[in-house]
């Protein structure tokens, strides 16, 4: 599983110019079963998105795909971890 850190770099009107766009790719993931759960940071200074892929190339795939990415208003820490204690409910979440 991939957590993706991101933070906003750019000033938020420049993020909510965007944010539509995002949404429609975020949309687009959690219909995949990629997205596991995402939303903003509070304060507003950025997000976080954890994905159920195998791969890091994957992860790299969806971050590129991003229009914040492709508009240049944020940066994005990707961080790899393995489950080891979960909910039984979210089992389904985790890639085989």
């Amino acid at each position: 599983m991939f957590l993706l850190n991101i933070t906003y770099i750019k000033p938020i009107e420049e993020i909510d110019a965007v944010l539509a766009p995002h949404r429609v790719w975020l949309e687009e993931l959690c219909q995949r079963k990629v997205v596991v759960v995402s939303g903003p940071k509070n304060p507003r200074q950025g997000g976080l998105i954890l994905l159920s892929v195998k791969t890091r190339a994957e992860a790299e795939a969806i971050v590129a795909a991003d229009p914040f990415t492709s508009a240049g208003v944020s940066s994005v820490e990707i961080i790899e971890f393995t489950p080891v204690k979960y909910d039984p409910d979210f089992l389904p979440f985790i890639p085989a």
